[in-house]
């Protein structure tokens, strides 16, 4: 079934990036197919059933099966994307690599941790990604250009809602569509001047060796991503998802020197270099947040009282309205719609409390008063909430939910074009499938060509 085929394409390209080396070993190794000049190996099919085992994946009884064909595939998308000589450079793989092994020592906690559970490295880590990285980045490169062009109609969304039988139609909790204008007061001088004073003691106790960082972190910092960790990030020179001038002043320490106290959008900051390796840098930071007064809290309420004013009586859309006045700096890419997983319509349980309760009193078209909030850093703003549409429960059809269904439509008919260009390319390739595997009933096109080269 093709929507198997989707999930498990894209679950094998996950697991080819995330996969550790198992510290024990399976099996003796073996190559168990080919194609073209790719191999695949069966440690490469045993290590992401473990994989998904590790992540709390349920694995299918066909698991393997289903495992060998999506490898099959990603080797065949590869030699076409290098046939095609598609732009694939090492940096963009390097930087691929470096994402995930932040990923892993967030989730694990520390450099250490993840060396320890993948029995390796991270510098043999990062050398052992590199092949499966760049076969993730050319097969997908690969995909995205047999599809690209790919267009679906309304004519051809409704064909295919008419053939989903009617009670295997999925049913939609009350889903809504929410904007919102955020404003973040600006604090006071002296506010901020308290902020750098306290720093500033912080650094001359640490300094002096009456306070360890770390504790001093654990104490006072207000970044709540650091804080039970005594302030600590292990970051890198190339990350892109941290602030500039942080990253900056970071890497121009010398190890266990302390900054002097300096300003980002996020508050007032010292950092601390514990160590440094090339690009990769272990550090430690205590961030302080001026505090904002009702004094600021007021001014703010009569400005978003007069965008508010703007946005009823028509002489601005939201969209600008959210350009021009928002500090909410995401939600300008967003026209100010709050994201979920599944892009702007969300479950009442995907927003937070005080957005909830504050949504009873509106109706679809409406813009709440001016209320105070903290986001999820804790910071003080004001925001207008704006309530675009609102669903209640129903079974899935057209009227309500046809987005929804012609994006569906719209890759089920990607994939169709995918399955097509395999069954025309795949016959181009030499294939070799070991006899363990031959009797998968998901690779049998490919066992029929492998039988014909062995002829």
């Amino acid at each position: 079934m093709i929507k198997n085929k989707i999930f498990f394409f894209f679950l094998s390209l996950i697991i080819i990036s995330t996969a550790f080396a198992q510290p024990k070993k399976v099996i003796a190794d073996k190559i168990i197919a080919v194609v073209g000049n790719k191999i695949i190996l069966k440690s490469d099919i045993e290590n992401t059933i473990l994989d998904m085992q590790r992540q709390g994946i349920e694995v299918p009884p066909n698991a393997r099966c289903m495992s060998l064909e999506q490898a099959l595939g990603i080797k065949a998308l590869v030699l076409q994307a290098e046939k095609d000589s598609l732009p694939i450079t090492d940096e963009e793989v390097d930087a691929d690599i470096d994402n995930q092994i932040r990923f892993f020592i967030n989730q694990y906690g520390s450099k250490e941790e993840v060396e320890k559970v993948a029995g390796k490295s991270l510098y043999q880590l990062k050398e052992d990604f590199k092949e499966g990285f760049r076969d993730r980045k050319l097969a997908t490169s690969m995909r995205n250009k047999i599809v690209e062009g790919i267009k679906i109609t309304p004519n051809e969304v409704k064909a295919y809602f008419d053939n989903i039988p009617k009670d295997s139609l999925p049913f939609y909790e009350t889903e809504v569509e929410v904007g919102q204008i955020v404003s973040y007061p600006k604090a006071s001088r002296d506010a901020e001047d308290y902020c750098i004073e306290q720093l500033n003691d912080y650094k001359k106790q640490i300094e002096s060796g009456k306070k360890e960082f770390a504790t001093m972190a654990s104490i006072y910092t207000e970044d709540p991503g650091s804080k039970d960790r005594g302030g600590m990030y292990e970051i890198n020179r190339n990350q892109k998802d941290l602030d500039p001038l942080w990253m900056s002043k970071a890497f121009m320490l010398k190890e266990g020197q302390i900054s002097n106290p300096f300003k980002t959008k996020f508050g007032y900051h010292i950092i601390q270099l514990v160590s440094r390796s090339g690009d990769d840098a272990v550090v430690r930071h205590i961030l302080k947040i001026p505090q904002i007064t009702q004094i600021e809290i007021k001014a703010g309420m009569q400005k978003m009282d007069t965008v508010r004013s703007k946005l009823i009586t028509g002489s601005i859309d939201f969209g600008t309205a959210v350009s021009r006045y928002s500090d909410d700096e995401a939600s300008k890419f967003t026209a100010g719609m709050i994201q979920g997983r599944d892009g702007s319509f969300l479950t009442i349980d995907q927003l937070d409390k005080d957005l909830v309760v504050k949504l009873k009193d509106l109706n679809v078209g409406e813009y709440s008063q001016p209320m105070e909030y903290a986001d999820e850093r804790g910071k003080k703003g004001i925001r207008i909430i704006y309530l675009k549409t609102k669903t209640e429960p129903h079974r899935e059809n057209l009227k309500d939910d046809y987005n929804k269904v012609a994006q569906r439509a719209l890759e089920h008919k990607k994939e169709i074009a995918l399955e097509k260009w395999f069954d025309e390319k795949k016959r181009n390739y030499y294939i070799m499938i070991d006899d363990e595997y031959k009797n998968c009933p998901e690779i049998k096109s490919w066992v029929d060509i492998a039988n014909a080269y062995a002829k």
